[in-house]
């Protein structure tokens, strides 16, 4: 096979994959399909694939109830793949920084750099966006989290 008819073959297994995890009704049904899409036998695709939708996914629930479920569902499907484990997790300690769970400061500043990211632009959490804003590992995180801060009312 050439090399784009096996391009080809890629972005339309990553677009059936798609389709498939969005489809999915509860949290049992999505667990069994990021475990179908995680057995195709390009993994760096099929990882893309399930972080593309956990983001997806955790965007909308992030403040659902449901959260918690459904993270505990998706993580036992994702074990032993680091890459979506690590956003999954991330994922969860955003939900538990703007949502008052419990977190470390050191989790924050540990998180990857995409996290940070999406911390600083998304959070409301004052005692998260002061750390960022402090000790974020990139500047653009940093002046984003400060600009953010200025930004708020005073309490």
């Amino acid at each position: 096979m050439n090399h784009s008819r096996a391009a080809a073959s890629e972005h339309w297994r990553y677009a059936r994959h798609l389709e498939s995890l969005a489809a999915t009704p509860d949290p049992a049904a999505e667990a069994d399909a990021v475990a179908a899409v995680l057995r195709d036998p390009d993994p760096v695709m099929a990882e893309s694939a399930v972080v593309t939708h956990l983001d997806r996914r955790a965007v909308r629930l992030l403040a659902d109830e449901a959260f918690p479920v459904w993270a505990h569902a998706l993580g036992a499907a994702l074990a032993g793949r680091a890459f979506p484990e690590r956003r999954l997790r991330e994922w969860t300690l955003l939900r538990a920084v703007d949502g008052g769970g419990p977190w470390s400061a050191a989790e924050l500043t540990a998180a990857s750099d995409w996290c940070q990211r999406t911390a600083a632009q998304s959070v409301t959490s004052y005692e998260a966006l002061t750390l960022l804003a402090a000790d974020a590992r990139t500047r653009r995180v940093r002046n984003a989290a400060a600009q953010r801060l200025r930004g708020r009312d005073p309490a």
